[in-house]
């Protein structure tokens, strides 16, 4: 049995990224620097690359902001999304600058008019756009019908939204339904893609901190992906935007979508049994293995129950003991460790390993 049927959706490209289709599910984030500065906002845009982000949004706050984000796309290693609230001039300007794709909320940006103006030159530039829709600015004839921002009123937004694109002769496009609230984006998902082929962007807006954040969009997404449907995601978090990364990453690997980007750590909770110092021993192997890229999987496990058993799932492992640690490769025990020892051989072991490896595709 398929473990995930994704839903089929129509695909489209957001610079050298496809979306959509049988593409890769991708990840996406935001910068959090003031895009006027064009150094700071490069720089946040490298790290995140670094991290396996593959579409970063900016936002455009006002013409100053439009003339950094032309200088921004020309250095930027990932393709770069405008992100306009309110003022349609500064989609206009963001499309002539160059600008890899869009969001807008209709919604907010006053007449039909104007999102029509938007329109046309996407249209013209071949440039998709970003239809969002969120509880905090839904249309007040909607408000009105429904008393709240309830799942059957966003869905009914967006698919209004969807059906005066096409009308324009628009299909270039994907959409994004968020609310802060897990169960109202599920059930608004749900909705939306009993009743449109485009593709469609997940994640919660306004998640929260991390704990908080990490754990209510990993319920969200996890139960939307579960579903088959997502075709790009966004982890957003009140911290800095790798984070959000990292968290995207961890959901998509555990739902075997797409290997994660980097090293993967399973470790054992501890308990009663152990003897060996394993929790500052993990974090410690996490920080001193950071730098590596590659998918490689290790397992850090705190005693001998199931330690060897479970090992074999992981690419190296170690299996504590009594103050010393098995090291194992690939299932096959190497060596036996002191405890004062084990990092350094530990991380030297996983280091040489990486090097040995080619660095599957992602």
């Amino acid at each position: 049995m398929e473990w995930i049927k994704r839903r089929k959706t129509k695909k489209i490209k957001i610079g050298n990224v496809y979306i959509g289709g049988d593409a890769p599910i991708s990840v996406q984030s935001m910068t959090k620097t003031d895009t006027r500065n064009i150094k700071q906002t490069l720089g946040q845009i490298n790290e995140l690359c670094e991290a396996g982000c593959e579409i970063v949004r900016c936002a455009i706050m006002d013409d100053e902001a439009v003339a950094a984000i032309k200088e921004i796309k020309k250095k930027s290693p990932i393709p770069i999304i405008a992100d306009i609230h309110f003022q349609y001039h500064l989609a206009i300007a963001s499309l002539e600058a160059g600008i890899d794709g869009i969001r807008i909320n209709p919604g907010n940006i006053g007449s039909w008019g104007k999102v029509s103006e938007i329109i046309r030159v996407a249209k013209d530039k071949n440039i998709p756009i970003r239809i969002g829709v969120n509880s905090g600015s839904l249309e007040k004839n909607l408000l009105n019908k429904y008393g709240w921002p309830s799942a059957d009123a966003m869905a009914e937004s967006a698919y209004n939204w969807v059906g005066k694109f096409e009308d324009e002769g628009f299909t270039l496009m994907k959409l994004s339904i968020k609310s802060s609230d897990v169960k109202t984006t599920i059930i608004t998902n749900e909705k939306i893609s009993k009743l449109i082929d485009y593709p469609i962007h997940i994640g919660l807006t306004e998640a929260g901190p991390l704990q908080e954040g990490i754990t209510k969009s990993g319920v969200a997404l996890g139960a939307l992906l579960r579903e088959g449907i997502g075709d790009t995601i966004r982890v957003s978090l009140s911290e800095h935007p790798v984070k959000e990364v990292d968290a995207a990453y961890e959901i998509l690997s555990s739902l075997h979508l797409r290997k994660k980007h980097g090293i993967d750590i399973v470790s054992c909770p501890t308990c009663g049994r152990i003897q060996i110092d394993l929790i500052p021993l993990v974090a410690t192997l996490k920080k001193r293995l950071s730098h590596i890229k590659k998918a490689i999987k290790i397992a850090v496990l705190g005693c001998m129950v199931n330690a060897i058993g479970e090992s074999k799932e992981a690419d190296l492992a170690i299996c504590g003991g009594k103050k010393f640690g098995l090291i194992v490769v690939k299932g096959k025990i190497k060596e036996k460790v002191p405890e004062s020892q084990l990092i350094e051989k530990f991380v030297k072991e996983v280091e040489n390993y990486a090097k040995n490896i080619s660095n599957e595709k992602n």
